[in-house]
């Protein structure tokens, strides 16, 4: 059952719904809806809600083998997902509601398969530019269906542009990275999916995040480690674990940038 998205059928029917969903349910939306705060802080609005119910209906009718874990579920069917022995589908609905709620287009829906703790097939859809990321395991990463390889001119640490999340990093690491930066540049995006897909794509060259939920991840994660890129977390542990637990993140688009950018951090980590 793993193998069934190797078939170009199936792969087009999930690319194709996960996108025509995605434009009816989140864009459609977009500079029309109010958000509200969840209990954890964060913010929720009509169109995670919708893009979720939306996309559980397409997803259980079409493969029904497959669990469902959505961002909005409760923790204990999250969990209860995440143990099925068939797999369960990941989906974060919109990921970047703060970007979705405040007018920035930049936001995405992220969407992965996981099988007995291994990512099959991961996809992250950017509706404002309608741009698709994608990566099936062992058969490499696309955006917009070419080949999505992990490259970049630079050549160390110090041309790089960083995607960094200050505020989920220690104080002390964030305040050196502010003060005495070893990268040219710093961004944050505020789109957790689009930041590994970026850092595949060689937009951002060098990635770091303290904490991060399984469905803000995973597809990323898949995508960039296809496209040819690295990661892990700050104690040098692979990021991917089917839990529901945040994670911390380490990555680059290249291992040579990775190598350089994992031995500064881990320094400051200790």
């Amino acid at each position: 059952m793993s193998t069934i998205f190797h078939h170009p059928e199936e792969w087009e029917k999930l690319k194709s719904g996960i996108k025509q969903l995605a434009m009816t349910e989140v864009l459609s939306r977009f500079n029309k809806v109010s958000a509200e705060i969840k209990a954890d802080g964060s913010l929720l609005t009509e169109a995670d809600t919708e893009m979720q119910s939306a996309c559980e209906q397409f997803l259980t009718r079409t493969w029904p083998s497959f669990d469902f874990l959505g961002e909005e579920s409760t923790e204990a069917e999250q969990k209860k997902a995440l143990k099925s022995e068939q797999g369960c589908w990941v989906l974060d609905p919109v990921d970047g509601t703060s970007n979705f709620a405040s007018g920035i287009p930049i936001f995405s829906v992220s969407l992965a398969l996981v099988i007995h703790g291994k990512v099959i097939v991961g996809l992250v859809y950017d509706p404002s530019q309608d741009e698709l990321f994608s990566a099936r395991q062992g058969l490499g990463a696309e955006l917009n269906d070419k080949p999505l390889e992990g490259k970049t001119p630079k050549n160390n640490l110090k041309e790089c542009i960083a995607i960094v999340d200050f505020k989920r990093l220690p104080f002390t690491l964030a305040k050196e990275l502010i003060q005495d930066a070893p990268f040219a540049s710093q961004r944050s995006i505020g789109s957790v999916a689009l930041d590994w897909c970026w850092i595949a794509a060689g937009r951002g060259q060098v990635y770091c995040h303290g904490a991060q939920n399984i469905w803000d991840y995973i597809a990323g994660y898949l995508i960039l480690k296809e496209a040819g890129g690295m990661a892990t977390t700050f104690t040098n542990e692979d990021v991917l674990v089917a839990r529901v637990e945040k994670r911390s993140a380490i990555a680059a688009t290249t291992p040579g940038i990775f190598n350089e950018w994992s031995t500064y951090l881990q320094a400051r980590l200790k």
